[in-house]
């Protein structure tokens, strides 16, 4: 699938943003359609649906949470990247909880939201089934083996921190939610200073300098996010 055949429906209610995501993906070859309410968003999705959504939280009518809870409860397939405030963290976990795919907070830059754009797409059309060994510059990953290396070296990690690592390789370059990490990890509620202990560990061995980390990032509020295969 080529970026011309991708098509794009932008749901937000102010006009300037829908100009500037218009202009800015019609020039990366994407095909633009747009809805200034979420009323008018699912008229769209019935007529035809798109390969993606770009999703305002903040619409007149229907909230962008709610449209995100009709979507998925339909069962419907496709990636949603949501646009929100910077400050509204709540929003966002409810958002990725209520099964959007990725965020990008308004004042947003073109390259940020193509490059998250490209991810969410990824992931829609990469096959079913893990790849058996991940790579992202020198981090690979045995899914089979279950051996973690850092260039030539074997990192030898817990059954805990394994399971985390194992978890964000699984959805590589799409942020998790604390809540998310912590239900696959532990099975049940648990307090998240225990994720951030052993987030913390995990990056004392795999990444070079633990304090500027290049492979796992923390999302602000959110969760963490590990960076993409290569």
């Amino acid at each position: 699938m080529t970026a011309t055949d991708i098509k794009v429906l932008v749901v937000d209610d102010e006009p300037a943003i829908r100009r500037l995501l218009r202009v800015g993906l019609s020039t990366e070859g994407y095909a633009i359609r747009e809805a200034a309410t979420g009323r008018e968003a699912i008229e769209r999705i019935a007529e035809a649906l798109p390969d993606l959504v770009i999703l305002d939280l903040g619409l007149p009518d229907l909230s962008g949470q709610e449209l995100l809870q009709k979507w998925r409860a339909e069962a419907l397939v496709l990636p949603i990247v949501i646009l929100s405030s910077r400050t509204d963290e709540a929003g966002i976990v409810a958002a990725l909880e209520n099964g959007a795919d990725d965020y990008v907070t308004k004042p947003f830059g073109m390259k940020e939201l193509a490059a998250r754009l490209r991810v969410a797409l990824r992931h829609k059309l990469q096959q079913q089934g893990e790849k058996p060994i991940f790579q992202t510059g020198e981090l690979s990953v045995d899914l089979v083996k279950r051996i973690v290396r850092l260039g030539e070296q074997e990192v030898k990690l817990s059954p805990k921190e394994y399971d985390i690592l194992r978890i964000l390789v699984q959805h590589a370059g799409k942020v998790l939610t604390h809540q998310f990490l912590m239900k696959q990890v532990w099975g049940a509620s648990a307090d998240v200073q225990y994720l951030r202990v052993y987030v913390r560990q995990l990056r004392q061995k795999i990444e070079r300098v633990p304090d500027q980390p290049q492979y796992i990032t923390t999302e602000t509020g959110v969760g963490y996010r590990l960076r993409e295969a290569e």
